[in-house]
């Protein structure tokens, strides 16, 4: 996956404005990035972001697989989130809430 940077020695003139979509975008492939994570239906509330000047606030509703440690998942998802939105656009991510929703526990449980 390609990083992109802002250049803030650039000589470059003009704005760059990042469609609330393209940053939810950023936002649901972080997450995707997490193994054991997945979005809790990204088009409908999924993924709440709260954009005040250049600062983000995320309020995020996930799934997680009942094999894995729900608190390590979810500082995942806080990382890749954070990593993801600051290197891909020139937004700071200042919080990222994480709601665990759902529980994904497997069909035929070992005993």
């Amino acid at each position: 996956m390609a990083h992109l940077r802002h250049d803030p020695t650039s000589t470059q003139k003009g704005k760059i404005t990042y469609g609330t979509s393209i940053v939810n975008g950023i936002v649901a492939l972080a997450i995707g990035e997490v193994e054991g994570a997945f979005v809790v239906n990204a088009k409908n509330k999924g993924i709440r972001l709260t954009f005040d000047k250049q600062v983000i606030v995320a309020d995020i509703n996930v799934k997680v697989d009942g094999s894995s440690n729900v608190s390590s998942i979810a500082f995942k998802i806080q990382q890749a989130i954070k990593h993801n939105v600051e290197s891909m656009t020139n937004y700071k991510v200042s919080k990222v809430n994480v709601h665990i929703t759902d529980v994904n526990f497997p069909e035929n449980p070992v005993a």
